[in-house]
């Protein structure tokens, strides 16, 4: 057929040499997708049963770094988010319907407690807080209409680890569901699947990204049904993940390891360090005696990686706190963590309820790839600063 060179910039009838290979994952990006006839045409999300029909469910990219983390974790199957609250917001949405009872640690990460406060609320859903580190005791929490309990260890800022299996055994009694944010451990340092947990999430930005220059989740979970549920709201929703970050992402799953122990073993001498000043009253690091659950952290983690708390000693002012992050110099001020950078943030606790009372004396660090003896300088710079050391 005999066209105009206009229509032939659409429909070029070119062909390439067949059969490259590289070791990068392809990046394929497109909304719409081209069906053989008018028979097939189909809405369906599920493209493992269905075969690609559109974009928003994602491309050859999105479905293998999906399939990279089902393969970590050991689910049943993987949905990507465009970023870790959208992960959160996909699990409540897709598990909790009005007048449903939802559960949080009093320690879980503050945007989920602000969905859960507002948006959640304003639909129609009962939600409490609990002490995280209660165990078997969260039955005395639990309610008739309980049907999730979300569970985030260690917990954020304040670092506690939970007893994932004696809770889970608590709610599964009880036919609820049990949700586990495992950002901490990169996916890789807690099997949460196999303590218990039915549905486990990470904000892919942090340690799978690696370099702070993407958003994106994830949504695991174990079973068939579950994954009609989340696959079902995920296309309601229109949670579409781009296929450019999908691809930094499976980029930065081949260096996950050897960043993963580096920036460990660099986070424990620096906590270490820290635990012997005078100026701080305790290192809340999962893998030191001092933080609230270390002894389950060491019967179910494999690892730790380079996000934990310092409380200063009693006393210590607020203006002492933020002159001492505003001191440093390699550690930078930002929200976020899991790239090569170091981080620090200071926090004020006092209006957060079910925390221990640590007020305005918590910084929470993100130890990077930067030379670790360079971070203890700097940590000890702001140190002087702060107490006004000469």
């Amino acid at each position: 057929m005999s066209t105009s060179w206009k229509t032939r910039l659409i429909h070029a009838d070119v062909r390439v040499p067949e059969g490259y290979r590289s070791l990068a994952a392809p990046t394929f990006r497109g909304s719409t997708t081209l069906f053989s006839s008018a028979s097939s045409v189909s809405d369906a999300w599920n493209q493992y049963e269905t075969g690609y029909t559109y974009g928003l469910y994602g491309t050859p990219t999105t479905l293998e770094l999906a399939e990279r983390i089902r393969e970590l974790e050991q689910g049943y199957r993987t949905v990507i988010t465009p970023g870790g609250q959208s992960a959160i917001s996909l699990i409540n949405l897709a598990f909790l319907g009005a007048g449903d009872h939802v559960l949080l640690p009093a320690s879980i990460y503050g945007p989920h407690r602000k969905l859960a406060d507002n948006l959640l609320r304003r639909f129609g859903l009962d939600h409490s807080y609990y002490e995280p580190t209660v165990g078997e005791g969260i039955q005395a929490v639990m309610k008739p209409n309980t049907r999730l309990v979300w569970c985030e260890s260690p917990g954020s800022i304040t670092m506690e680890v939970q007893d994932l299996p004696a809770i889970t055994r608590v709610a599964h009694a009880n036919g609820t569901l049990v949700a586990v944010d495992n950002t901490w451990s990169g996916g890789v340092y807690f099997d949460a699947l196999a303590h218990g947990a039915d549905i486990t999430m990470q904000a892919l930005t942090k340690y799978v990204g690696g370099h702070s220059d993407l958003l994106l989740g994830s949504v695991t979970v174990k079973n068939e049904a579950d994954w009609q549920k989340v696959g079902a709201t995920h296309q309601e929703l229109g949670f579409a993940a781009s296929p450019d970050d999908c691809t930094l992402a499976l980029r930065g799953m081949k260096t996950l390891a050897v960043r993963l122990a580096a920036i460990e073993a660099s986070a424990l001498s620096i906590a270490r360090w820290l635990a012997d000043r005078p100026e701080i009253e305790r290192v809340l690091h999962p893998a030191l005696n001092s933080c609230p659950g270390h002894e389950i952290w060491r019967r179910d983690f494999t690892g730790s990686s380079g996000v934990f708390a310092i409380v200063f000693r009693s006393g210590t002012t607020k203006e002492q706190v933020v002159a001492f992050v505003d001191a440093l110099q390699i550690f930078k001020i930002g929200y976020s963590w899991g790239g090569v950078t170091s981080l620090a943030v200071a926090y004020d606790l006092t209006e957060w309820t079910g925390r221990p009372n640590y007020q305005h004396r918590i910084v929470r660090l993100n130890i990077g790839l930067e030379d670790t003896d360079d971070l203890i300088a700097d940590l000890e710079r702001g140190l002087r600063k702060m107490f006004g050391y000469a």
